[in-house]
């Protein structure tokens, strides 16, 4: 297997990439890492070809910590530095997009951001599609090299890459326990030249010799919050029975090869083609493990030991819905197992009007209202009527030329209509579709 990756015509990355989201977890009393002496933890992986390090706003000092360590090191023009953007709910605009951008390059202590993943957690609102066009500026102006999301689904990455973003990554979870990305994903990609990131191929570290033969754990204080998430995926997916079988079958498959139930775990998510890099997580002063890392990359798995794993695999549940519908609808598979952690509430996308006791109205205030003198949607009573609806926002179309995007977007608008006055989409009694060209009518539907 080849240790390194192009990821873009700017960037060439290695395909185990060390995160640093456990030191959120470290630092979650209040004992904030010295920024000097953590940094120095990262010289280990980078010695021995572990060059890209991902963080985000909210790992807590991840990114002061990293941008030291790159600064300090001798070959810094070797190592990227990737962070994310998670923006809470609300309307964007160009300021606070260029003011996430600029606190995270002060906060690294550099020129440029080697690649900006952004995360949104409502596609509801449209200012998620804002959020990447303003970046795409910042790409332009030379303050973002690369454009990457996080825990975008299926359908909103489409939206994004038809409407012209340049997107070149998706960090996602992806495992032998989570394998939504091998399905409608994993078509996108292929269709799009799209990489991912995987993340949580480890499952908190529950995908290792530890765990094997071990009494169930309970979700309380005494697990990390890693390991607090990936119980909840063990849960879903049919239990731990279920899992004990699928680690003794990887136990199996280690032995013959003088290996690790976890090396086994993340070599087999990286024969995925789609799979730019798997990204295992560091807990800074504690094992680095770098050693069984450097042995991912020798790890050859036979079509045989394939087909064992696969066979355990189908055993398990499928995890429900798409990448990243585990921050976005039940059952959230979080530490928390809620948006507790993340959110204190989503608000409407649309401002409600009462006109009487029996009317309310909302307003998208677009020219096009006023000038034609209708409402973005009418509750009378009981009864919701949405206007008709476009794949339009501001003033550009969104998924130029391409059907299924534009109709995604359009339910996106409807259903925040909907919510907006109380209603669900699956309330929905009736549809009426217009399309321009008549061969598009399945792909709209």
């Amino acid at each position: 297997m080849d240790q390194f990756v192009r990821l873009s015509d700017k960037i060439t990355i290695p395909r185990i990439v060390i995160g640093l989201w456990q030191i959120a977890d470290m630092e979650k009393d209040g004992n904030i890492l010295n920024p000097e002496n953590a940094s120095g933890h990262l010289n280990s992986y980078a010695d021995n070809g572990f060059t890209a390090f991902d963080m985000a706003d909210h790992y807590g000092s991840s990114e002061i910590i990293a941008g030291v360590f790159k600064n300090k090191y001798q070959l810094s023009d070797k190592i990227n530095l990737f962070t994310k953007w998670v923006p809470v709910p609300g309307k964007i605009s160009k300021d606070s997009t260029r003011e996430a951008v600029e606190r995270a390059l002060i906060r690294m202590n550099q020129s440029q951001i080697d690649l900006m993943q952004f995360h949104a957690w409502h596609y509801q609102d449209s200012s998620w599609i804002d959020a990447l066009s303003y970046l795409k500026d910042l790409q332009e102006e030379g303050l973002v090299k690369n454009i990457g999301v996080t825990n975008f689904d299926t359908s909103h990455l489409r939206i994004a890459l038809s409407s012209g973003i340049p997107i070149v990554s998706n960090q996602v979870c992806y495992s032998l326990l989570d394998r939504r990305a091998s399905f409608e994903m994993s078509e996108l990609c292929k269709q799009f030249n799209i990489k991912l990131f995987a993340f949580g191929t480890l499952a908190g570290g529950f995908l290792s010799n530890r765990w094997l033969g071990k009494k169930e754990p309970e979700i309380d204080n005494n697990l990390n919050w890693s390991q607090m998430k990936y119980k909840r995926f063990i849960d879903i997916t049919g239990g731990w029975n279920k899992f004990q079988k699928l680690l003794e079958q990887l136990d199996s498959i280690a032995k013959k090869k003088n290996t690790s139930i976890a090396n086994i775990s993340s070599r087999y998510i990286l024969e995925d083609p789609n799979v730019a890099s798997v990204i295992i997580g560091a807990r800074l002063g504690e094992n680095n493990h770098i050693e069984d890392h450097k042995e991912i990359s020798n790890i050859t798995l036979s079509t045989e030991e394939n087909n064992l794993i696969s066979k355990s695999l189908n055993l398990l549940t499928r995890v429900p819905g798409d990448c990243g519908d585990e921050y976005r609808k039940p059952p959230f598979l979080t530490a928390s197992g809620d948006l507790s952690h993340h959110l204190d509430s989503i608000p409407n996308v649309y401002e409600v009007k009462n006109i009487n006791h029996m009317r309310k109205n909302i307003s998208s205030n677009t020219s096009w209202e006023k000038m034609a003198s209708y409402s973005r949607a009418v509750k009378f009573g009981n009864r919701i009527i949405v206007s008709g609806t476009t794949a339009t926002h501001e003033n550009r179309v969104i998924g130029i030329k391409d059907p299924i995007a534009q109709t995604d977007f359009i339910i996106d608008k409807i259903e925040a209509s909907i919510s907006s006055l109380g209603g669900r989409l699956e309330d929905v009694v009736r549809t009426r579709v217009f399309v321009k060209n008549i061969n598009d009518w399945q792909k709209s539907s």
